[in-house]
């Protein structure tokens, strides 16, 4: 029976990219059918010195045979070969699983259908802290060189800490006694992004990196050490629409008839910019003894996003800043009744300049000891990690001066609708740095932020392996025990605040400080100046940040706290059943939880105090893995467990904003309301089922079918809490007095709005996959091979989450990052040094969780995306050269752009392409 370590040994895989439905279910009859044809042609399965992109496949068929639970992974291997920017592109290639794209880079991952918060993230098996707002990791943060594999547990075990709900993703580095001899591999790739450079910003970057592996004193000391560097451009073309989109009133815009649906603003910009990464690995691998080894990982990584956004911008909602109403002619509206165009006149348009500087910095060290005594076999674990993000935005908005009481207006051609936006042509010219001034237009002269994010996480773990009782032999073969505390800490601020024109008044940007111009035309536009905003900011203007000088800020300035202490204990099965080979697990796990938050709260927009609150509870978790060997290489799994899924972190603030209206009602009292977080929250719950059929041929290919359920016993989301208790609060409150000069009385039940667990649901869905090396049907394709696989997911789960409602509408929606159609492929050809993939993955659409303008996380229909990767290079294997590679990949070839909607397609928000990039590089290996 393999061990726990072994059963979960780094994951070294198969990238799994998705295919149409049709296109799925024609591989899997492929493959069945392939079945008997290998039987009748086994010498296609002889044993054979595989590398490169086969050795990886193989190793992930492996892992994923050999598991007790059902899983997923991919290899070092195959990740070194891969156009992967990040980890993130990598592990979103895998069924079930699909990722999200953040300024053109797959940056949070989605498993089985649920946002990114319902999955935990660990490094070498210890939950990771985040850059984020939240828990979910940003995975652009973890370089794909560094990494040795993934393995995605889409079951848990008694004896997997920080598990997900929906899964846990598990990366790991290498460990360097795993290894023969000394290995040094160095890897330099340059880059070019397809939408060119910008006036203050180049469209190359580049990626360099350097792996050491050794082994010392008679293999009894392994280290390894790692480097990774990248630059990437930024590059952004966007153009958007303001939400909500409404139907409007009789005479609101004037040549729109009433009920129409229509966007209040429009906008288009270009982003330029560089994103910087650096990266540091390091293990120190012991073995004193057979009997005790030690593991010292360190992990360091710094990333740096500075960019510059120019951008046009008008306003469509009949206000021009005083100057008299907007005009409509020629209005277009479809068959929904939505506007789709028309031309429209007296507009006061402005040029806005936006600069946005990110630097986030995450450090993790872990110290493993696994040693045996006393006929135990013991495993301790000690760790601390921590991740910081500091952020500046500044923005300053510009304007053709008016003449005396006469301002520039202007008239625009607009003609967007589904899937994106074909001209938007103003009159006026917008190129001239000197006639635009720096003045307070109707969104004033500008607006700045400095967020800031920590996150602490310290933990500890004890536990064993023992043999089991006599009683239990023959259905056992041990038993593993332990207990495990972690103690994390998140904190957040972000002071922000107006930007206003210093004591010279209404001036233009300097030429010290003008770019030059950048081109719009993608929009119909033409070109508009771009300039260094932080300079102008710092001669023309003022700022002067607060976390309080607005009462919406209160919402976002939060101390949570958690300690959550872990006691397991399982069961390593390994009997017959019904004369089948059955191993596996059961196990429970008993999880307390102290949960706490201190904030702000306010009271009637003014009175700053501080606030505490928070809970604790407690929960059993069993988990069963069942895996019966059918014979002929088939394998049926069963899993059964009961899951949980902590809060958002931000939904456990103990901010709030408290008031009381002026206003008695019928019995004579002021009602109090109030709205913020919630430190008293539960956690998801959810009983979930697994279960999983997989045909293997020994290492070399599979075809799986998996079904799953999770039934969700409540689901959090922003309600109207009613009959809320604000006691305490009441003594702040200003007093109103009646006629007779007596105070007002005020009721303490009121209505509060905040996160709270709603109503759960149904989620399901059947995820098939296939591995297949292509010899397998013909000797004449040796080479060639397809990964494939193909998710669909369905759900009952219906939310209402009010402070979303102007972006995906009022009534119900499905869940936040469900996407029913996940599909990924991959066609490969690997032989005598040659090497070419092409790699697809879908998503059909969903609801994405993004940051809106002021900062806050909203909820906004994404449409579905294809991105295809493309791959070709060669490595000399023999003479003066070998150990060289070297490499062409094009990453978004199809430069896939990146859309969101409210509600209908037909009312699109944004329009966003980010280019496709092409990477040349060279690789070295000895």
């Amino acid at each position: 029976m393999k061990s726990s370590a072994n059963k979960r040994a780094v994951a070294s895989g198969a990238q799994r990219f998705r295919v149409s439905p049709v296109v799925a279910g024609c591989t899997l009859l492929m493959l069945a059918s392939g079945a008997s044809f290998a039987q009748q042609a086994p010498a296609a399965l002889d044993t054979v010195t595989v590398t490169g992109i086969r050795r990886g496949i193989e190793s992930a068929i492996s892992v994923k045979k050999n598991s007790d639970s059902i899983v997923e992974s991919i290899s070092a291997e195959d990740i070194g070969k891969l156009p992967d920017n990040s980890i993130a592109e990598s592990i979103a290639r895998l069924p079930g699983l699909s990722a999200q794209r953040v300024a053109g880079r797959a940056q949070v991952i989605s498993v089985r259908g649920l946002s990114p918060d319902f999955a935990t993230s660990l490094l070498n098996g210890r939950e990771l802290v985040s850059t984020g707002d939240n828990r979910s990791v940003e995975f652009d943060q973890y370089p794909s060189e560094l990494m040795s594999g993934v393995t995605v547990y889409k079951t848990p075990d008694a004896g997997l800490i920080g598990q997900g709900l929906s899964g846990t993703l598990d990366m790991q580095t290498v460990r360097p006694l795993n290894f023969g001899s000394r290995v040094v591999s160095l890897n330099v790739r340059g880059q070019r992004n397809s939408l060119g450079s910008a006036a203050n910003a180049d469209a190359t970057g580049n990626r360099i990196s350097a792996s050491y592996i050794d082994q010392f004193a008679n293999r009894t000391v392994g280290l390894v050490l790692g480097y990774a560097h990248q630059e990437t451009p930024v590059q952004e073309n966007q153009v958007g629409l303001y939400e909500p989109w409404e139907a409007v009133g009789d005479g609101w815009r004037p040549g729109v008839a009433a009920g129409t649906f229509y966007s209040n603003g429009i906008k288009a910009l270009r982003r330029t910019g560089v994103t910087k990464r650096d990266a540091l690995m390091a293990t120190l691998e012991m073995r004193p003894s057979k009997d005790w080894t030690s593991v010292l990982d360190v992990y360091h990584t710094t990333a740096k996003q500075e960019d510059t956004a120019n951008q046009f911008e008008v306003n469509l909602g009949d206000y021009n800043g005083g100057y008299g109403r907007i005009g409509i002619t020629g209005a277009q509206i479809n068959g929904n009744n939505t506007f789709t165009g028309g031309t429209v006149a007296n507009l006061y348009p402005l040029i806005r300049g936006m600069y946005n500087k990110r630097e986030d910095t995450i450090d993790a060290i872990g110290w493993n000891n696994k040693f045996t005594a006393a006929g135990i076999k013991w495993n301790a674990d000690v760790s601390y990690s921590k991740a910081k993000r500091d952020e500046l935005s500044l923005e300053n908005n510009t304007q053709l001066p008016p003449v005396g009481a006469v301002a520039p207006l202007d008239t625009l051609k607009l003609n967007f609708g589904t899937g994106g936006f074909s001209s938007m042509i103003p009159t006026l010219s917008y190129s001239d740095p000197t006639k635009l001034l720096l003045r307070g237009t109707i969104y004033g002269s500008g607006y700045g932020k400095v967020p800031s994010v920590e996150d602490e996480l310290k933990s500890f773990r004890f536990g064993g392996t023992a043999a089991v009782p006599a009683m239990l032999d023959g259905f056992l073969s041990d038993i593993e025990f332990g207990l495990n505390y972690a103690d994390r800490a998140k904190k957040k601020r972000q002071p922000e605040g107006n930007i206003n024109v210093g004591a010279q008044g209404d001036t233009a940007v300097g030429a010290e400080f003008q770019y030059g111009l950048v081109d719009l035309g993608f929009a119909g536009l033409g070109q508009i100046p771009a300039w260094n905003v932080p300079g102008a900011v710092a001669k023309y203007m003022t700022f002067s940040p607060s976390g309080t000088a607005f009462p919406y800020l209160v919402a976002k300035a939060w101390d949570v706290k958690e300690s959550i202490t872990t006691g397991y204990l399982k069961g390593n099965i390994d009997t017959k059943i019904g004369g089948f080979d059955v191993r596996g697990n059961i196990g429970v796990q008993l999880q307390r939880v102290d949960q706490s938050s201190t904030a702000v709260r306010l009271t009637d927009g003014a009175n700053p105090k501080p606030v505490e609150d928070g809970k604790s509870y407690t929960d059993a978790l069993p988990a069963m893995n069942l895996v019966f060997a059918l014979g002929n290489d088939q394998t049926l799994r069963m899993a059964l467990a009961k899951q949980v899924a902590r809060p958002r972190v931000d939904q456990l603030r103990s901010a709030l904003e408290f008031g009381v209206g002026d206003n008695p009602n019928a019995q004579g009292f002021r009602e109090p309301g109030a709205s913020g977080g919630n430190a008293k929250l539960d956690p998801w719950r959810a009983v979930a089922f697994d279960l999983s059929y997989e045909k293997y041929f020994g290492n070399k290919a599979y075809v799986a079918a998996a079904y799953f359920h999770k039934d969700l016993k409540s689901y959090i989301y922003t309600q109207k809490i009613s009959n809320y208790d604000f006691a305490p609060f009441i003594g702040d409150a200003k007093v109103i007095l009646d006629a007779n000069g007596k105070p007002v009385p005020i009721q303490t039940l009121g209505t509060y709005t905040a996160p709270d667990n709603g109503k759960g649901g149904r989620l399901s869905g059947v995820e098939l996959s296939a591995s297949l090396p292509l010899n397998m049907l013909t000797p004449a394709l040796s080479g060639f091979g397809i990964q494939a696989s193909a998710s669909f997911t369905s759900s009952s789960i219906k939310v209402k989450d009010p402070e979303s409602a102007s972006s995906v509408g009022s009534g119900d929606i499905s869940l936040p990052g469900l996407s029913k159609r996940v599909t990924n492929l991959t066609f490969y050809y690997e032989k005598a040094g040659f090497e070419a993939r092409i790699s697809q993955r879908k998503r059909s659409d969903f609801i994405g969780e993004i940051g809106n303008f002021n900062g806050n996380r909203t909820l906004r229909y994404v449409v579905g995306e294809s991105i295809v990767d493309a791959q070709i290079g060669y490595n000399f294997t023999e003479g003066s050269l070998k150990g060289l590679g070297l490499q062409l990949q094009i990453n978004n070839l199809g430069n896939a752009a990146y859309q969101t909607y409210a509600g209908t397609k037909d009312r699109p928000l944004e329009h966003i392409e980010w280019g496709r990039t092409v990477l040349l590089g060279a690789s070295y290996k000895f």
